[in-house]
């Protein structure tokens, strides 16, 4: 069997407010659709923040199902979308029935019943060719009682070890279900939170996801049962601990200027052949930082100023001199080219402004 992994598409995410990043995600889901069908690929996952809200627009969710309608048409004929902490459970769950219908499995939330979180993957003949235990982000709520005058660091503890019991025991259905076929089958598992081991930027939006020291826990909570963890929610491609495949794909387009030098994946499994192989996912619209003082700001931009494909530019102004006309001369700068200022910003002239003391000056006297 071989499957594709994939997280955080974060649809209908814009950049820093301002950047419409719709034909990102479109090129990127065109290409991975070129991908699937290139690869041959028989399940499809992907680990969470299918949106990058709870309430995503009509565009976003109209890309989505396209998406899934494609990589059904293009010969997946399995793919398992469980929620992230970004994703509104009973959004996705809504079609779960008509999807399960072409071999979609969709998880938003857990329930009493752990088997709900089990899909058995048939090969084309029918027969069983793998399980998933698809485990999408887990709650708090979900996994644990609030307890009156419980202190942080024990309710932290609590935490851990229930996520651990709820992977126990789906590691123990799917351990199970294996014997019952007679073969040795990989046994699969998605999650989506917070890992040891897992990277991150200072601006990839990502959200805290439970209280106390519970933000990061080991990758031992992974039962020794499964053969792959696809892992979502860490944006940066990664492997937790010592084990290659309790895996990080990341996000498959950068979610700031933090990641904008930072090559994405999907990762691709061959259980067959017993290997793990990183795709390098194109880069559908450049990003650039640039950070520094004036005279490097002018030597990058006039680079920059020599390529003819579109990008996006954060700049960081950290000369010694004060610089109060920084917005007009970049401007100046990159007058008819295809490069855009996303973000700008003048650190000495705003360290100037807000150090400055003057009792008498009132608020409508500023501009």
């Amino acid at each position: 069997m071989i499957l594709l992994h994939t997280s955080d598409w974060h649809l209908g995410r814009m950049l820093y407010s301002k950047k419409e990043r719709s034909d990102e995600h479109a090129k990127f889901l065109s290409w991975l659709l070129d991908t699937v069908k290139k690869n041959a690929v028989d399940t499809l996952i992907v680990a969470g923040d299918i949106f990058d809200s709870a309430a995503p627009g009509n565009a976003a969710q109209k890309m989505y199902y396209d998406f899934l309608l494609g990589a059904h048409n293009c010969g997946c004929r399995n793919i398992v979308v469980v929620a992230g902490n970004h994703d509104s459970p009973s959004l996705l769950d809504a079609p779960k029935e008509i999807l399960s219908a072409l071999n979609i499995k969709i998880v938003g939330k857990i329930t009493e019943n752990p088997e709900d979180e089990i899909v058995v993957i048939d090969d084309e003949n029918g027969e069983t060719a793998a399980i998933i235990c698809a485990v999408p982000f887990l709650r708090e709520r979900d996994i644990i009682r609030f307890v009156e005058g419980e202190k942080y660091a024990d309710r932290s503890k609590r935490i851990a070890e229930n996520v651990r019991k709820h992977y126990e025991t789906l590691a123990e259905i799917a351990e199970n279900k294996r014997t019952e076929t007679g073969k040795n089958i990989p046994v699969i598992a998605t999650g989506h939170l917070s890992v040891a081991g897992g990277k991150r930027s200072d601006d990839d939006g990502v959200h805290d996801t439970y209280i106390g020291t519970i933000e990061m826990l080991g990758s031992d909570i992974f039962p020794k049962t499964f053969d792959y963890v696809a892992l979502g929610h860490f944006h940066i491609p990664s492997i937790t601990g010592d084990n290659n495949k309790i895996r990080y794909c990341g996000s498959p387009i950068p979610m700031g200027f933090g990641e904008a030098k930072q090559q994405k994946i999907a990762v691709l499994v061959d259980f067959e052949k017993d290997t793990i192989t990183e795709i390098h996912i194109p880069c559908f619209q450049k990003l650039k930082s640039i950070c520094g003082d004036k005279k490097f700001i002018f030597n990058c931009l006039s680079e920059l100023k020599k390529q003819k494909e579109s990008i996006w530019v954060e700049i960081i102004y950290e000369g010694k001199e004060v610089f109060p006309d920084l917005s007009v001369w970049v401007n100046e700068l990159i007058a008819n080219t295809k490069i855009e200022i996303i973000k700008l910003q003048n650190r000495q002239y705003l360290t100037e402004v807000l150090t400055q003391n003057d009792s008498e000056q009132s608020l409508n006297e500023l501009d």
